[in-house]
């Protein structure tokens, strides 16, 4: 099942990445890789969990200027398809149980990577729960960030060919 874009509750960004897909997968099955696009820099990413398979925890920190790593993501794996898709939820933590607390907001994430004439068609659809929650990530920041973290992922697997 592929949901439908609902502009009322969804956010979506995509992009070309100049890398084949098994590249920029990759980038996203490493912790160690990932940590270094996760988070738009110059804050840094530290994976705790990510167990890449339906259930499994993700968790990530963030830390600035060197500070103490503070709590990021607390998520859980829905579904994941190798070098296609993957989806998760801060709704749920790892082993589908609920979340008791999620910031900024409840959402559903859907990470889809596609074959491109150069490259990667990667693109993330971002669910929320209500039109209110949908406005509240859009006003954090949504587009800069996630653009910013594709920009970094591309930086990343692009220089890798």
């Amino acid at each position: 099942m592929t949901p439908v874009l609902n502009t009322e509750l969804d956010l979506a960004i995509s992009r070309i990445i100049k890398a084949p897909r098994a590249a920029v997968w990759a980038a996203w099955a490493d912790p160690r890789s990932f940590e270094q696009w996760w988070i738009p820099a110059p804050l840094t990413c530290k994976v705790m969990e990510m167990d890449l398979q339906p259930g499994g925890a993700f968790v990530t920190r963030m830390s600035e200027n060197g500070q103490n790593f503070t709590p990021h993501l607390n998520a859980c794996f829905l579904d994941i398809e190798t070098e296609r898709r993957i989806i998760f939820s801060n709704a749920l933590t790892g082993g589908w149980r609920p979340a008791k607390q999620y910031y900024p907001t409840a959402l559903t994430a859907i990470i889809t990577f596609k074959d491109h004439p150069q490259g990667t068609d990667y693109a993330a659809h971002v669910m929320h729960k209500d039109a209110g929650d949908r406005g509240t990530h859009h006003e954090m920041g949504f587009a800069d960030g996630w653009d910013t973290v594709i920009d970094q992922l591309a930086q990343q697997v692009e220089s890798q060919q």
